[in-house]
């Protein structure tokens, strides 16, 4: 009775209030606890060491891991090409360049160079990012070129022309556009291959002035007055004399001289046309204007070009009117002085014009790649830009 009535008591005590709020106890302290073993595994699992990730044991996995977080960083290089106001490349300009976003970060990253014999400037090394140009040269404008290099990247600038900077150029030039070709044209005067050979007809200078119609006249007699043209025409004359050209000269002194004189006509006749009468009437530069720089190809075919092609005084690029015409004039006056028997006819004339187109493409190409080098002494007059 004693141990029902106990088992009797524990129950009623166990369905009463106490034993709910036991049970809701016991059940908030198991939920606590089984909170808490959740929050314990996850630690452990956050804390255990990463595995290798799927394929970084193959070979090379690596390797292309590393370099492609070396990719993200990799420096590039920056060039390009400085043209002129004619579109000839430029040599000596300064280019100096800035990294836009290491300026805004407090870090100077500035670097500067020239642009070579080609126009050309390569800057190597370049951390990715946005960039800018400041291309000078003195008498031009200031030109300022932005852009953003990539990773890796070799970034090509396109032809950076330079414009004349026209304030800079009234500032710096005092003397008359005439008196600095004049000061050209003598150093021109001085100029002979192997320190003989007169080339009276080829400008060195990089912004050449034009030259009026009376230094175009000078120009012509000076080179048909100079001695080594009499000698020359005495050469050819004896050569002409040995293979019996012209043969209606005849033979002997009275026959070399016919030659000799008609070899020194067709010089004058050929000078002063072309070089003076016709260039001061047409306004055109007899000159041929050495390039210098730039690639074989463009050098090639700038000289190439000069036989048929010329500088006008305005400074633009025409027809050679003169050297056409004045080729054909001469030609048509030497049948003046020639043996009856050896003058061309009018489609001689024309061919002979032809070839002489050719004769003088061919002497451009060994003015372009020869003859500076076969110059000694060559001087720059210094003389301002007009």
């Amino acid at each position: 009775m004693g141990a029902i009535g106990n088992e009797t008591n524990l129950k009623s005590e166990l369905n009463g209030p106490r034993g709910r709020a036991l049970r809701v106890r016991r059940a908030v302290v198991l939920a606590a606890w089984f909170w808490l073993a959740q929050v314990a595994w996850a630690q452990q699992v956050l804390l255990l060491p990463a595995g290798p990730a799927i394929g970084a044991g193959l070979p090379g996995a690596q390797e292309a891991t590393g370099q492609e977080a070396a990719g993200e960083l990799a420096p590039g290089s920056i060039g390009g090409v400085v043209v002129g106001p004619e579109g000839s490349v430029y040599e000596g300009a300064k280019i100096a360049l800035a990294r836009t976003e290491a300026a805004e970060m407090g870090a100077n990253e500035a670097r500067s160079t020239t642009s070579d014999s080609n126009g050309h400037f390569n800057f190597a090394g370049v951390g990715p990012g946005a960039f800018e140009l400041t291309i000078s040269a003195s008498g031009f404008e200031t030109r300022v070129v932005s852009g953003v290099l990539n990773p890796g990247e070799s970034y090509e600038a396109q032809a950076i022309i330079l414009r004349v900077n026209d304030t800079a150029s009234e500032v710096r030039v005092t003397a008359s556009r005439e008196e600095i070709a004049q000061e050209q044209l003598k150093v021109e005067e001085t100029q002979r291959v192997l320190g003989v050979l007169p080339n009276f007809y080829v400008s060195y200078e990089r912004n050449p002035a034009p030259l009026t119609a009376r230094q175009k006249y000078v120009l012509a007699l000076k080179s048909t007055m100079d001695p080594v043209s009499f000698l020359a025409s005495g050469a050819f004359a004896g050569q002409q004399q040995a293979t019996n050209s012209f043969p209606g000269y005849g033979q002997g002194a009275r026959g070399y001289g016919k030659r000799f004189g008609a070899s020194l006509a067709d010089n004058f006749d050929g000078t002063i046309i072309a070089g003076a009468i016709l260039p001061s009437w047409w306004k055109q530069d007899p000159r041929y204007f050495y390039q210098g720089t730039g690639t074989v190809r463009s050098r090639a075919w700038h000289a190439i070009a000069d036989a048929v092609m010329c500088k006008g005084d305005n400074g633009r690029r025409q027809v050679n009117y003169s050297a056409i015409v004045g080729g054909l004039a001469a030609g048509g006056i030497s049948n003046l002085y020639y043996p009856a028997s050896d003058r061309d006819g009018v489609g001689l004339t024309f061919e002979s014009a032809l070839i002489g187109a050719g004769e003088s493409a061919m002497q451009n190409l060994f003015q372009e790649f020869v003859v500076r080098k076969l110059t000694p002494h060559l001087q720059k007059s210094g003389a301002g830009t007009p």
